[in-house]
């Protein structure tokens, strides 16, 4: 299996930065016209830098302590808001923890986890994953769980390893800060479209920073501890967290790179 060496960290734009001196363009003034040439003087290097952000994205199991500071969580957060959504009803409800508030949610989310008892109390609200697996689905799926676990030294037998793999994931991996999502209960599929985009523009936005992500879907399954936690009103429902941070170049785990399926696979063109 391949794997690419650890990234090095990409320098942090100014705040005082603008659009003009960025290459990126501007808002147009009232009564300008709106139209945006899609090839201007810089449209080379602004491709390489949005290709970059998207490539390098990868999910991050392991981070450096280093702390992120609250205006740039802010940043990405108010870039990652201009994600499309249906009539922009802008679904997305976000809780940045990070200190004290993300340890006492990371205890009671490993109290739930590591009891047999408990942890059968809980379950996911809505199916992540479909109920019967099919190819090419499975193969990938199986794939990608033991090229981790092969990185990790972590091997078929090994349960009492892999729950305490499994177990990271409530600790959003050790980063400094975690993300809970959520949605509004009422809202219907399309919401949820719109949801993962947003997800998408989080992720890339870090990129952009030099910062790391895993998003993760394990959390839906104790969204009871969620909600008391966090104190989410009966309405809220819990769609994902996400691990944000400095990627640990020193961790195994991070070396592990997933396939993509070669375009044809799944691109038709029709002419």
């Amino acid at each position: 299996m391949k794997q690419e060496p650890p990234r090095a960290q990409a320098a942090q734009p100014s705040q005082s930065d603008s659009a003009a001196t960025s290459g990126l363009p501007m808002q147009p003034m009232v009564g300008e016209s709106t139209h945006r040439p899609a090839v201007n003087d810089n449209a080379t290097r602004r491709v390489e830098y949005v290709d970059e952000a998207i490539r390098s994205r990868r999910s991050i199991r392991a981070y450096l302590p280093t702390p992120v500071p609250q205006a740039t969580v802010e940043d990405i957060l108010s870039v990652a808001s201009r994600a499309p959504s249906g009539s922009n009803i802008q679904p997305w409800q976000t809780y940045v923890l990070s200190g004290e508030a993300l340890k006492s949610l990371t205890t009671r989310l490993l109290d739930a986890f590591n009891d047999p008892a408990q942890r059968l109390m809980h379950q996911e609200e809505y199916a992540y994953y479909p109920r019967e697996w099919s190819e090419p689905y499975q193969a990938r799926r199986r794939k990608v769980g033991w090229d981790l676990y092969s990185l990790l030294g972590i091997g078929r037998a090994d349960k009492e390893r892999m729950h305490g793999q499994h177990a990271r994931n409530f600790t959003f991996f050790d980063a400094p800060v975690g993300l809970i999502f959520t949605i509004d209960r009422h809202l219907e599929q399309g919401s949820w479209l719109d949801y993962g985009m947003f997800l998408q523009s989080v992720m890339v936005a870090a990129r952009a920073r030099g910062l790391d992500t895993c998003p993760q879907a394990a959390f839906a399954t104790f969204h009871q501890v969620i909600s008391a936690e966090l104190r989410l009103p009966e309405s809220r429902m819990v769609v994902c967290g996400m691990a944000l941070g400095y990627a640990d170049p020193e961790a195994i785990e991070n070396r592990l790179v997933t396939e993509r399926a070669p375009l044809n696979e799944w691109a038709h063109f029709l002419n």
